[in-house]
């Protein structure tokens, strides 16, 4: 863990000012004390950091949850809402311990690159407002967060309305520019000038510039203001520092919305971390591969943790995964040394903290969301075809429109899924017309390997096309399945054909015979006893 430090003290702090703001801006939009956000941040890098078998994944609280702790919270109140993390995280170590984790090798890699490129396109649209000033709110992503049709693209329509109308913090455009010329000025030219550029990384300088600027310039014209500043928490005593964490109230245990919250959670939270480690192993330069169900099994501890000392639910997250391994992350240790740096930042440097821009940060997103839309990324998938294209563009478009990361992947492996089924429908049976003989039109068709009622139109259509008086050679030597209801189609296909006068020679393992009155015998795999 120690071997490779030299890479993962630097990526921990990119990580570090990359999480810092998402775990207070998640914690606004869920409705939640900011504080809960910082304790999820904390457990997910140290806890579940240490834990986790992954080597470049990083977990913190879940932006695909938040909707549904705004309601439950809601609903239930924060300290009932408490025990419904605990309750999903126990669930979650079911979920190891019955090795669910293989699930997440079922989304096709399409749907993967969709989401990845969809967070990406996210990231980079909810930052122009902190980029150029323009949001009021200290953290506030809600807009992201939320599911609400439309949401994502109104926001930037009104940013757009902004910039054109220069309604914008010209001090925040300004950090926010100089940061990102460094970040772009760290990452193409000095990082290959030598170690020292390495081991002190880009965002470090370009947070410790926007500080800087910040107080010089705070009582000019070109200040900032305290919404376009990183807004932490800063306790003035140890008891006002015990008194942000909350507790939960075990005595609701036998309420049955508790509980349907908390198997919520397990679910959305695993599911969310299954694809963000199938998507982090993907971007991973060295190709590790998590074993899932040992994930399942730290964010399961690492949910009972928060949810017992007033967190919010935990998953791995891609934004952050993502900012660790394009910082040259090696192992856990800096997912881990990036929870203690959140752990320690927030105990002692509160105050410092809260001198950062969000222009800063913004501008650290902004090469984070880059790195994952690319433009080349469209275009290879483009030269894949359509068979990748459509799932790839069903993710990221409702991605986009809506802010929903699991609809868009929904939508995504809905698409994927019809597309199976249309290549196995197309793929069903192969039809070709041999020759003309004796005034009849002869007639191969073999039947595929796995032949299901998804492909009974397809040969129904065949069969039904088949002019009068001709000679069919059906082949089923290759088949291994057959279902039920294509026997079905088959058996009528028999008693018509005497009626069109279509001669029929079925072939199979068992032997050949001509016009045969029931299929079921000649099938190889299937016992004269069997229905279906």
């Amino acid at each position: 863990m120690f071997k490779y430090l030299k890479n993962d003290l630097p990526a921990s702090v990119v990580v570090f000012f990359v999480a810092l703001p998402l775990c207070l801006g998640i914690a606004l939009a869920s409705g939640a004390p900011l504080f809960s956000g910082l304790i999820a941040g904390i457990i997910g890098g140290i806890v579940v950091g240490a834990l986790s078998g992954s080597n470049i994944g990083v977990s913190g609280p879940a932006a695909g949850l938040a909707a549904i702790v705004l309601v439950s919270i809601t609903s239930l109140g924060y300290e009932n809402f408490l025990v419904a993390v605990v309750i999903g995280g126990v669930i979650q170590l079911i979920f190891g311990l019955l090795r669910l984790g293989i699930i997440g090798y079922f989304f096709p890699s399409s749907v993967i690159k969709g989401m990845l490129t969809g967070i990406g396109i996210i990231i980079i649209l909810k930052q122009i407002r902190f980029f150029f000033g323009m949001d009021k709110n200290v953290t506030g992503d809600i807009e992201f967060l939320q599911v609400e049709w439309n949401n994502l693209l109104s926001g930037l329509l009104n940013d757009i309305n902004s910039l054109l109308s220069g309604n914008i913090s010209m001090g925040a455009t300004m950090i926010g520019l100089i940061a990102l010329g460094i970040l772009l000025l760290w990452s193409n030219i000095l990082s290959k000038k030598g170690k020292i550029f390495k081991l002190i990384q880009g965002p470090l300088v370009a947070v410790v510039i926007g500080i800087v600027y910040y107080l010089f310039t705070k009582d000019g014209s070109m200040g900032l203001i305290e919404s376009q500043l990183v807004s932490v928490p800063v306790p003035d005593s140890i008891d006002s520092f015990k008194g942000q964490f909350s507790f939960p109230n075990f005595n609701v245990i036998g309420n049955v919305e508790v509980w349907i919250t908390g198997f919520t959670i397990a679910l959305v939270a695993s599911l969310e971390t299954l694809l963000c480690v199938e998507a982090t192993d993907k971007l991973d330069p060295h190709k590790n591969v998590t074993p899932t169900n040992r994930e399942l099994f730290a964010q399961g501890t690492g949910n009972i943790i928060s949810g017992l000392i007033g967190g919010l639910p935990i998953t791995q997250v891609i934004v952050r995964s993502s900012a660790n391994i394009q910082s040259g992350g090696r192992t856990k240790m800096s997912a881990i040394i990036h929870g203690f740096f959140l752990l320690i930042s927030v105990i002692l440097i509160p105050t410092l903290l809260n001198k950062i821009p969000l222009a800063v940060l913004a501008a650290v997103l902004f090469i984070v969301g880059f790195k994952l839309a690319k433009p080349s990324t469209f275009k290879n998938m483009f030269k894949l075809g359509w068979k990748q294209w459509l799932p790839f563009m069903a993710t990221v478009l409702p991605m986009v429109i809506t802010g929903d990361l699991l609809l868009g992947i929904g939508l995504g492996l809905a698409v994927g899924i019809i597309i199976i089924l249309l290549k196995s429908f197309q793929n069903s049976h192969f039809l070709h017309i041999e020759d003309k003989s004796n005034g009849k039109n002869s007639v191969k068709m073999t039947l595929a390997e796995e032949v299901t009622f998804f492909n009974k139109g397809a040969i129904l259509k065949e069969l039904d096309n088949l002019p009068e008086e001709t000679y069919l050679e059906f082949d089923v030597r290759k088949t291994r399945y057959l279902d039920n209801d294509i026997i079905e189609i088959l058996e009528d296909f028999a008693y018509k054909a005497k009626e069109r006068k279509i001669d029929i020679k079925l072939i199979s393992q068992k032997g050949t015979v001509e016009n045969p009155s029931s299929y079921i015998e000649f099938f190889t795999l299937r016992p004269k006893s069997e229905n279906s």
